[in-house]
């Protein structure tokens, strides 16, 4: 049994903003699959809806065979969410905040459950420490430990690793697989980091604008690009017409103060790009293999983060100020 299931899925906000438009998902039961887009594409809008945070606009759908708008407290009781904003209480030690998410969710057999997280997290000889002098590493894995307490069937995990160094977020992606295995729990991911997406996950949906634009496995949407780009920036005026004639380049599209150019194999067609313009005059020349990046690239013509540029991201706002509030 399919673990998500979503048929025309819409969220539109003011009676005009389309957050989420018409997206489909049939995720398998025990799979990762991780939602890839820039910030504002709706991945976190995509995780409100499915947990009855926010209404469905249109559309239907159904968490371990349950419906998201009939049976929303059935839903409730069978996922978990690891969001991007801290959630644990620093005053509190790991085990009082496990006692606490217990008494929130009404849970009566919590504490052999509690001390097996603690064990699997290997946080039990802290456990009576206070959370305010975790590391940012043992601070993940106790939300992670809060999320896993009422043994949900499916786990939503918002941005898990935005914001943290890149020990920390590698340390992660180990225990994001541990934990799918350990417990056989549905993992739903959602992240705007390429290489995140490419090693964590079963399939991966390519979501921008509150659309899916590619859908499969990270080697399947790989193999949907079987060209290089080459992106170029010039300090002199440059036409379409000029890079379309250098031999090699099969499509040219305007990036901003930039081109991109896809050619078959970027090594071949670098000299002759060197031949057709000013060496000098170039700026910037970047060669993108195909990758989670360049299908992006192809369909959207914009790179992941250029296409969220205009966003703010509030949750890494929000997490630099309570750092600075310590």
């Amino acid at each position: 049994m399919d673990a998500i299931v979503t048929k025309g899925l819409t969220k539109v906000y003011d009676k005009k903003i389309k957050a989420v438009d018409h997206v489909d998902m049939d995720i398998p039961s025990g799979s990762i699959f991780g939602l890839l887009g820039p910030n504002g594409a709706g991945k976190t809008t995509i995780i409100k809806v499915l947990t009855g945070l926010s209404d469905i606009t249109e559309g239907d759908a159904w968490i371990a065979g349950f419906n998201v708008r009939k049976e929303p407290m059935r839903v409730k009781a069978r996922v978990g969410w690891v969001a991007a904003e801290v959630i644990l209480d620093d005053d509190l030690s790991a085990w009082e905040n496990l006692w606490l998410q217990a008494r929130l969710q009404r849970l009566g057999d919590w504490k052999d459950r509690a001390g097996q997280l603690l064990e699997f997290f290997e946080l039990n000889d802290r456990r009576k420490d206070k959370v305010a002098g975790f590391s940012t590493g043992m601070r993940k894995k106790l939300e992670i430990a809060l999320a896993l307490l009422h043994q949900p069937e499916v786990i939503f995990m918002d941005e898990p690793t935005i914001g943290l160094d890149a020990n920390v977020r590698r340390m992660l992606w180990d225990l994001i697989t541990g934990v799918n295995r350990q417990f056989g729990v549905t993992v739903l991911l959602t992240t705007h980091y390429i290489e995140e997406a490419d090693r964590l996950c079963d399939r991966v949906s390519i979501i921008d604008q509150g659309k899916f634009v590619a859908s499969g496995t990270p080697s399947e949407l790989k193999n949907r690009v079987h060209e290089d780009f080459v992106e170029i920036e010039t300090s002199e005026s440059v036409t379409a017409e000029k890079l379309s004639a250098i031999p090699g380049v099969s499509n040219v599209k305007s990036q901003g103060k930039a081109w991109v150019l896809r050619v078959p194999s970027a090594e071949e067609t670098l000299p002759h790009i060197f031949q057709a313009l000013r060496t000098d005059g170039i700026r910037r020349i970047n060669v993108e293999k195909p990758s989670l990046e360049s299908v992006f690239l192809d369909i959207t013509g914009k790179h992941l983060d250029q296409a969220g540029a205009d966003v703010q991201d509030f949750r890494k706002f929000y997490m630099n100020v309570r750092r600075a509030r310590r």
